[in-house]
């Protein structure tokens, strides 16, 4: 029996959205009929190199050159090595920035927010005129082609103009989050080299002023191959840069050019580099993960219109920092003429209901967030629906963790009812989404509504077989556009190879636990390599969460598996609510809500309270550190962790985990 959708568009808006007019496009090009979303994705994971050909043509991709070749081989991969130097869009030649400063107007391009609640706005005409100021004093400094440029800065438009000046020369753009500790900074940044580092003097987080000044010393000291620092002023109290060795003040890049500069877009090749991302690095110095120019683009656009419906008169906001690759995404809807707004600081202060006044002030019409943040949200009692006038928003996204069936119930009674919910999962790894929205299909209860075009998803089982409702591994059979160029510092290409080839030969791996739905949906069960495997039985830790964090007593929940008399028993750690007590009676009440809602297997065999839960900078739990914890093993980097000091309460419940 199906469940029924929880919302469904409207014909108008199916009949108006982007990805209506693109599927009538290609059956005018390509002679065809594509009479649904089930019939476009099919024809475009069977025909890849027609499809992304297409896709370049609809969102008016600006070559310098056009390419010769869509793909070099596109015949169906036999092994990683076919997989991996498979080339895109060969000869061709184009610049990111130039496609995000393509509009020059006077209409907004950057609104940004802070905790306080200060407001700065930039038009497309001041955005592009200060880029071409930052580009100039870049360019004086020596920055070319492939040089690295990196940032740790807040979510602050001065963070998007840095990174299209550096772009806009063709050098590659890395940042990280102010909140990074000093050897998390460097065990990012000391790989790639940068020749200019870009930093902030302080910034503010729930509520209180965050002074970067004696971690910024510490960290030009560690960065020898920086030629220049370049120092954005937060604080009341301005940073003395004299004191820093070749060392500007921001605002002294935003001086007038002189007369005769004019912005000038390097000519990339389509695979050459422009991001550098990194993985989480909780198991040791994190993977550099280089994204190529072409793709990151051509994989934004598809998912920005066709996905997400964005037209220049949207309002974009997503709620990220410049160390998540969210970051990324929402900046490239500058390519698409959107407003994109920007909030630094904790989404709670200084009342829980922030960002929904922000939302309804900018008429914010997608509005993109955490998994984590509706929960909280709901535990907080909030309910936008009722205090929040939010007639332009059209689209909520989330994503960082999987969203249980309770948050979409959450958004459709509590935020808004005509709503487009769409759950997105994809990562770091491929800057971009292997499932996501779609504006004119119907939304399940716990579903990603589809997978995404181009993209050949299936998820294999152990055998390394494909399944539908049934759980497994999330895999792609086919290449596509926003893979990485590679990794860092891996030159015969073995860590890459290593990372999403070696446990299905010649499939990408991503490392999703999940399965896909009779509907054509999709639903994460979390990360394969937290599975729970208790008497052989496999289960993901997001089925646990879901019920857990049911009860109202819970704020949230972590699950791990700790080896017990020859198997694997699963073990909880709830953090309660402020004044709330583990007793024996809770512990009851939890192990009864996972038992009625899911199996006896996914029962704890251990409930225990902590005060804290350690998570990433871009706040994912770290089911591996904690699992490493409580079998007395060491955890690498706890720089990658933006609250570190919550793993000594695991290892204080260590003594309760022997019993």
């Amino acid at each position: 029996m199906k469940d029924n959708p929880i919302w469904q568009p409207s014909a108008e808006r199916i009949q108006q959205a982007r990805i209506t007019q693109f599927r009538q496009y290609l059956e005018q090009q390509q002679q065809c009929s594509l009479p649904d979303y089930s019939a476009l994705y099919q024809w475009s994971i069977e025909n890849i190199a027609t499809f992304w050909r297409s896709i370049a043509e609809f969102c008016q991709m600006k070559f310098h050159r056009p390419p010769q070749q869509t793909l070099t081989n596109e015949q169906p991969m036999q092994d990683a090595q076919l997989f991996t130097k498979v080339r895109w869009f060969q000869g061709s030649t184009l610049n990111y920035a130039e496609h995000l400063l393509s509009r020059r107007d006077n209409h907004p391009a950057i609104i940004s927010y802070d905790e306080s609640g200060c407001r700065q706005q930039l038009s497309y005409a001041q955005l592009f005129e200060q880029v071409t100021a930052v580009s100039y004093q870049l360019k004086a400094m020596g920055v070319a082609k492939g040089d690295r440029v990196a940032g740790m800065l807040p979510n602050c438009s001065e963070a998007i103009i840095a990174m299209l000046a550096t772009t806009s020369l063709g050098a590659v753009w890395s940042s990280c989050s102010p909140d990074f500790g000093t050897h998390g900074v460097v065990d990012r940044f000391g790989q790639i080299e940068p020749k200019v580092f870009i930093a902030c003097s302080g910034y503010y987080y729930n509520g209180k002023v965050i002074d970067c000044r004696p971690k910024l010393k510490e960290i030009q000291q560690q960065l020898p191959n920086v030629q220049h620092t370049i120092i954005l002023q937060f604080l009341e109290q301005p940073l003395d840069v004299s004191e820093h060795s070749k060392s500007t003040d921001w605002a002294e890049l935003l001086a007038t050019p002189p007369a005769d500069y004019q912005l000038c877009f390097e000519s990339c090749a389509f695979d050459d580099p422009l991001f550098i991302l990194y993985s989480s690095g909780t198991t040791g110095k994190p993977k550099c993960i280089v994204h190529g120019v072409g793709g990151t683009l051509l994989q934004h656009l598809k998912e920005h219109q066709l996905h997400t419906d964005i037209t220049d008169q949207d309002v974009l906001f997503y709620f990220t920092t410049c160390g998540w690759m969210m970051w990324n995404w929402l900046v490239s809807g500058l390519a698409s003429g959107a407003t994109l707004v920007l909030y630094d600081g904790s989404p709670f202060h200084p009342k829980p209901s922030v960002l929904w006044d922000m939302a309804e002030r900018e008429q914010i019409s997608v509005f993109g967030t955490s998994a984590k943040y509706i929960a909280a949200l709901e535990k907080a009692e909030v309910k936008p629906a009722q205090s929040h006038q939010l007639a332009a928003l059209k689209a909520i996204l989330s994503t960082g963790s999987p969203l249980s069936h309770e948050s979409f119930d959450y958004v459709y009674r509590d935020i808004k009812q005509d709503v487009c919910l769409s759950s997105i999962s994809g990562g770091t790894d491929i800057i971009s989404c292997f499932a996501l929205g779609n504006p004119t299909l119907p939304v399940y209860r716990g579903q990603l509504q589809c997978r995404g075009l181009g993209m050949a998803v299936e998820f294999y089982n152990e055998a390394g077989e494909a399944t539908t409702g049934e759980k497994g591994e999330l895999v792609c059979k086919q290449p596509f556009p926003s893979m990485p160029i590679g990794f860092w510092q891996d030159p015969d290409g073995s860590k890459y190879h290593k990372a999403y080839f070696s446990k299905f030969p010649g499939i990408w791996c991503h490392g999703d636990y999940g399965e896909l739905t009779e509907q054509g949906g999709v639903i994460i069960h979390g990360r394969a390599d937290a599975v729970l495997n208790p008497g052989g039985v496999r289960i993901g830790t997001a089925e646990i969460y879901r019920q857990v964090e049911q009860v109202p007593e819970v704020l949230e929940s972590i699950a791990v598996g700790q080896q017990w008399q020859d198997d694997v028993r699963v073990v909880l750690f709830v953090k309660l609510k402020p004044g709330v007590h583990l007793t024996a009676q809770l512990i009851t009440t939890i192990k009864k809500t996972i038992r009625e809602h899911t199996s006896p297997r996914h029962v704890p065999a251990k409930v225990l309270e902590v005060a804290d839960i350690p998570r990433t900078i871009s706040g994912k739990i770290v089911e591996l550190a904690v699992r490493k914890v409580i079998h007395s093993e060491a955890v690498d980097n706890t720089d990658a962790l933006a609250n570190p000091e919550a793993l000594e309460y695991f290892k204080d419940r260590k003594e309760l985990l022997e019993e």
